[in-house]
């Protein structure tokens, strides 16, 4: 039984992650970056959010990220987690769109709220047009210089750290 929230390969410290793992990390967090191009720059906004399977909703105010939904712009999200010997990341892919005045009860429902105390009147979806999603186990980067490469064993219940690590090579 491995250590880490995701079994990976003997000596594979990156996991590509399957869409129900993917899925279970969306669930579980409610923040993430929303990025998009907006009069030739591109923008970046953290957001917080709720995913219902099918669509992340956010809140919003009139701004770049109301014109950008009210364009059905393409855009990036990026959510993460970093803990002591492991981290993940994943990107959804898609179109957001303002959510129809029929629909803003069920989101309300899926407890969307602001975490700061602003008017966000807008409820905005963005539709998943491609996801993906890694898992990391961390440990020293390795150079090419290096006698030992990166090694990891699922038995093993964590990362062991190199003996008397020099800082300037460590990668975290």
């Amino acid at each position: 039984m491995s250590a880490y929230m995701f079994e990976h390969e003997k000596d594979q410290s990156v996991l590509h992650l399957d869409r129900q793992q993917i899925e279970t990390l969306l669930r579980n967090t409610r923040h993430g970056r929303l990025a998009f191009l907006a009069e030739g720059q591109v923008e970046i906004f953290p957001v917080n959010y709720a995913f219902d399977g099918q669509h992340l909703y956010f809140r919003t105010a009139p701004g770049a990220k109301l014109l950008a939904a009210e364009s059905r712009a393409m855009v990036a999200f990026e959510t993460d987690g970093i803990l002591p010997d492991e981290g993940w990341s994943v990107v959804v892919r898609g179109r957001i769109a303002p959510v129809a005045e029929a629909d803003v009860d069920y989101v309300r429902g899926l407890g969307l709220s602001p975490w700061v105390p602003t008017y966000k009147d807008f409820f905005v979806s963005l539709s998943i047009e491609e996801l993906s999603g890694r898992h990391f186990i961390f440990a020293r980067q390795p150079e090419r210089s290096d006698a030992t490469e990166f090694s990891y064993d699922p038995e093993q219940a964590a990362s062991t750290p190199p003996d008397d690590p020099d800082p300037t090579r460590l990668s975290r």
